[in-house]
């Protein structure tokens, strides 16, 4: 889950999910937890529960593990915090950590560490942030839909997407943040599916490294990853 989806990010990530499909579920489980907490268990008076829903289904969550995860989450005890850190990786790499946790101190402390080992340095609120936009974003693989490349765009478009990218292996559909629901809604009902839907932090200027520092931030990319409690991460590293 981390980075901006490019095609060649969303294949590296899928490979990882394959290989790590129980901590996926389990980070999006406490994401729908989250939002059922927050707004209750239906979707359709839940903005948020219905984005972690669509977020959920593009990384291929069986629709049987979320119902009953909205339905556990209905009655938990347990209360996560969303906190956000910022730090930087090789090269002034820019990077946000999006986490939920029971326990800040805890949390801190990790994520501190894996940027430390990283060679990288957590740093203060806001001081990274500024690089990125929020956007709904949604991708399509090419090989999953009839339509061209002309209809797609112009239903994207029409559906009130702020931009539509073709790739050679995908589309890549941006939104704002407000308009994400109803173009993603848009374009579930014309029945294309999803490689990924969720809104993002995307990077609007890019660092590229040597072979060293890649090497070093694929470390702390995956590290972060491999810690519970964190969501998501982005980057603005040129891959």
């Amino acid at each position: 889950m981390s980075g901006h989806s490019k095609w060649h990010n969303i294949q590296a990530k899928k490979g990882k999910a394959d290989a790590a499909r129980g901590r996926i579920f389990t980070k999006l489980g406490r994401e729908l937890l989250i939002a059922t907490k927050e707004g209750g268990p239906d979707p359709a008076g839940n903005s948020k529960l219905k984005n972690v829903i669509a977020k959920c289904k593009a990384a291929n969550m069986p629709n049987d593990t979320i119902n009953n995860a909205i339905k556990k989450a209905s009655s938990s005890s347990e209360n996560y915090e969303e906190i956000i850190y910022e730090g930087y990786g090789p090269n002034g790499v820019a990077v946000i950590v999006e986490a939920s946790t029971d326990n800040k101190n805890r949390t801190a402390a990790d994520v501190r560490h894996v940027f430390d080992k990283a060679g990288g340095n957590l740093g203060t609120t806001g001081c990274v942030s500024y690089l990125f936009n929020r956007k709904g974003v949604i991708v399509i693989d090419r090989t999953s839909t009839d339509k061209s490349e002309d209809d797609l765009m112009m239903l994207a478009i029409d559906s009130g997407a702020e931009d539509f990218v073709a790739e050679e292996e995908c589309y890549e559909i941006t939104t704002t943040p407000e308009d994400f629901g109803t173009v993603r809604e848009k374009l579930e009902n014309e029945g294309l599916e999803f490689v990924e839907a969720e809104i993002q932090r995307v990077p609007t200027t890019y660092v590229s490294l040597d072979e060293k520092g890649q090497e070093k931030m694929e470390r702390l990319l995956e590290k972060l990853e491999e810690l519970d409690d964190v969501m998501n991460v982005y980057h603005n590293w040129e891959e």
